[in-house]
């Protein structure tokens, strides 16, 4: 249900983290990968320190990872985890990969649909036998005491929806809103799954949310927080879709009365997880919202 609030965190206080959200009744501790620590191997480390807690990745780029180096990291984090591991993934934005790590970030859906087919098997503990335009793979692994570790992608565009709903356990979005959610990711989401056989996919939305008194200014901050990502195209075509003027729209900001109407549309629209990442304006913002997202559980 949480979502790390920052990439400069420590590994120590992560552990911290994790252990206090498992004693509060978390579903979840969702970890980010941007620019500080690793999540899979964050999420091993947490893993270890806790016993009941899931631990996921919100999310990690595919092209600078080799889908059998990927696969077998995550294999190795779900057994750190003891089942309680899953990997979200995603491609990432053109200005990450190409622009500062100098990679191709061209033909994107069919990059994900290949690393899919290699990273699909193995987290399945089963062969990688494949032969594409960009992996050319005939490999397996033998991680002892693997068990399966589902796969969430980040998916916005709808041919990303389909391979996530056709190939993955569901999708981990950020930057979308209810409307969104209810006329473009769902609908094509499930079409995919059910048109593949597959179970009713999970859907985990990526929030920021804070219970406050000043919901103004509550909103400039994440405004000013969030505004690289607004003039990302991706996020921007996301944000114009729902009819928001900007990010700070598409946070939970406000008195208990505002946000149990924020959740419970949410939930009415089959979302299963909510991935909450708490922003604070006043002193004891953060404690407050985690109390009461702690008395919903």
């Amino acid at each position: 249900m949480l979502g790390g609030s920052s990439s400069r965190i420590g590994l120590d206080d992560l552990v911290a983290r994790g252990q206090e959200l498992e004693s509060r009744g978390f579903a979840t501790l969702w970890v980010p990968h941007v620019f500080g620590l690793d999540a899979v191997t964050a999420c091993a480390v947490v893993g270890r320190a806790t016993s009941r807690i899931e631990l996921g990745t919100a999310v990690v780029p595919t092209y600078p990872r080799h889908p059998a180096a990927l696969a077998q990291q995550a294999l190795t984090a779900g057994v750190a985890c003891a089942g309680r591991f899953t990997l979200g993934i995603g491609l990432s934005h053109p200005a990450v990969i190409e622009g500062m790590l100098g990679l191709s970030a061209e033909r994107r859906a069919l990059h994900m649909r290949e690393y899919l087919s290699v990273l699909g098997p193995l987290l399945r503990g089963e062969p990688a036998r494949f032969a594409g335009e960009e992996f050319r793979v005939n490999l397996a692994l033998d991680v002892a005491d693997a068990r399966p570790v589902p796969v969430l992608i980040a998916a916005l565009g709808p041919r990303m929806l389909e391979i996530a709903g056709r190939e993955a356990s569901g999708t981990i979005l950020w930057m979308v809103g209810p409307r969104t959610l209810e006329q473009h990711i769902a609908p094509r989401l499930r079409a995919a799954a059910g048109a593949a056989g597959r179970p009713a996919p999970r859907i985990v939305v990526g929030m920021h949310i804070v219970l406050t008194s000043d919901a103004a200014a509550a909103s400039a901050r994440v405004g000013r927080l969030l505004e690289l990502y607004g003039a990302m195209p991706s996020y921007r075509a996301m944000i114009e879709r729902e009819g928001a003027s900007g990010p700070a729209d598409l946070a939970l900001i406000g008195d208990e009365r505002v946000l149990e109407a924020g959740l419970e549309r949410l939930r009415s629209l089959g979302v299963s997880d909510f991935e909450a990442s708490i922003v604070s304006v006043e002193e004891g913002d953060e404690e407050r919202t985690l109390r009461y997202l702690e008395s919903r559980i």
